[in-house]
């Protein structure tokens, strides 16, 4: 979609992914992009040659110089329309640290909300070669994760996996579904390749693939580069489906269930035990007591009016926060704090109940 080498954007493809993105959004489907491509934008703008490799320094120079032009690239071809493009910068410490990626998943479903798509991109103005996603593939499927997605469609160059290079193997098998990442299917596609337009491979696409499924979230892996590739995607053309053995929400479930170590207690009041145990969301007006010191995004357990902890949840606001706000209703949540981040100490999307 850019050229590597004058560092332009193909708006012919810009429009077209947009058109289909539009089409999607017709029938109902969320659609989060992450887009590349701000460093290859932010070259000329510079005078950063395409022909040599780049200092760190400077392609985080590149970054901050490209991300302004990409997001306007993406903006116009969305505005034809009737949609915005929202800019979303992410690092792995928003997606790795629980209360950042608290904070990042509730941005990104407030711009869902509010009608636009947001075009995620790593951070690389101060991402460090030590500390940074590494490719898009992974931070693709680290969103996916991130918003609890259905699917993730990875668009490549190639129509998905073989059982060989196709490139030097004219005979290679297509294989057209994945039930599991395996020993044998990670070998299949390689070593990881690096290259002037970026990092990857089939082996980051198998990474992303396992990180996603693992999440609940089918993926699939189609050729991006023709002139409509989602809605070709739709009418059939050959692609590698992952598919996932379970639902986003149910791998959610076990993840905060069995892997976040407990670090405080909510006791709720008669009313909001029954609210909680009903599939509603935890209001401060139903709390007694805050037991415990744990930040936002913290595994805590609820408990009800006779002692017994009955639900294992993440928490919307930290233990000092819980306690100034412990019995108010939501209207007085911005007077006792200064800010207000929302109604739920605990959303229904954030707890489990015990079996």
């Amino acid at each position: 979609m850019i050229d590597r080498v004058t560092g332009r954007a193909n708006m012919g493809c810009f429009h077209a992914l947009a058109l289909d993105i539009a089409g999607l959004r017709q029938r109902g489907v969320e659609v989060v992009l992450v887009s590349s491509g701000a460093v290859a934008l932010g070259r000329p703008r510079l005078n950063l040659p395409a022909s040599r490799k780049l200092r760190l320094d400077e392609k985080q120079a590149a970054a901050a110089a490209g991300q302004t032009v990409m997001i306007q690239t993406w903006d116009q071809a969305f505005t034809a329309h009737g949609f915005h493009a929202a800019q979303a910068l992410l690092s792995p410490s928003d997606t790795e640290n629980r209360r950042r990626w608290l904070n990042s998943r509730t941005t990104l479903e407030t711009l869902l909300q509010l009608g636009a798509v947001p075009v995620v991109n790593e951070n690389d103005t101060v991402a460090t070669e030590e500390l940074r996603y590494g490719d898009n593939d992974r931070l693709a499927a680290r969103v996916a994760q991130l918003v609890s997605a259905d699917l993730l469609v990875i668009l490549s160059d190639v129509d998905g996996l073989y059982d060989a290079d196709p490139s030097t193997h004219p005979g290679a098998a297509h294989i057209p579904t994945v039930d599991a990442i395996t020993p044998e299917i990670v070998a299949l596609a390689g070593p990881a390749r690096l290259s002037g337009a970026g990092t990857g491979g089939m082996a980051t696409k198998l990474a992303a693939a396992e990180m996603a499924m693992a999440a609940g979230c089918s993926a699939v892996i189609t050729r991006g580069d023709g002139e409509r590739p989602v809605s070709a995607l739709i009418e059939g053309a050959r692609a590698t489906w992952f598919r996932a053995s379970v639902s986003p929400a149910s791998a959610k479930r076990v993840w905060i269930s069995g892997s976040l170590a407990v670090t405080g207690r909510l006791h709720l009041d008669d009313g909001a035990t029954r609210a909680v145990k009903t599939g509603r969301s935890l209001l401060a007006a139903g709390i007694n007591a805050v037991e415990g010191n744990f930040d936002r995004g913290g595994a805590i357990r609820l408990v009800d009016p006779t002692g017994q902890a009955f639900a294992t949840a993440l928490a919307g606001y930290d233990s000092h926060e819980c306690r100034l706000i412990a019995g108010k209703q939501s209207d007085a949540i911005e007077a006792a704090l200064g800010y207000r981040r929302g109604a739920a100490l605990v959303h229904a999307d954030d707890l489990v109940l015990d079996p």
